[in-house]
């Protein structure tokens, strides 16, 4: 597993026609949960959606990282939750950056290789952020680097 870096600078402007997307709030809680629970293969990030939801709430009551609600993003195609990007202020781990850190990004299974995650992470373009990919995640890896994230 490794950390990679984006350093502030411009991004093209992505869009996603269809996709909206808008700041994490609390009352997303359940949705996110969902969301976050049906991105992985079971057991993975949680065993049950209880868990997943269980984890959220975790993630908005700090246990993470105080979650920086201006930098995490929630995308959205009508009325349904269809990606996600959690950042907090500052990762809790001793091995990461002392900057904002990408604690989750997941797309919904029906939504993946539609330029979400993309749209997501262009969103926190001004702002030189973080995150820890599994060096076997070639897809994400992919992206990631596409987008100048380097290895820190």
């Amino acid at each position: 597993m490794g950390i990679l870096m984006r350093s502030a600078g411009a991004l093209e402007a992505a869009s996603v026609p269809g996709v909206v997307l808008r700041p994490l709030s609390v009352a997303d809680t359940v949705a996110l949960g969902r969301l976050y629970f049906e991105a992985y293969e079971p057991g993975v990030a949680s065993a049950t959606l209880a868990e997943a939801i269980e984890d959220i709430e975790l993630s908005f009551e700090g246990h993470y990282g105080v979650l920086d609600l201006e930098l995490s993003r929630l995308a959205w195609v009508g009325d349904e939750a269809v990606g996600a990007m959690l950042v907090v202020e500052r990762a809790p781990w001793s091995d990461t950056p002392d900057c904002p850190f990408i604690i989750e990004l997941f797309t919904a299974p029906t939504h993946r290789r539609q330029g979400i995650a993309r749209l997501l992470l262009a969103s926190c373009a001004t702002t030189t952020v973080a995150l820890r990919v599994e060096d076997d995640n070639i897809p994400a890896l992919a992206l990631y680097r596409s987008l100048d994230f380097q290895g820190v």
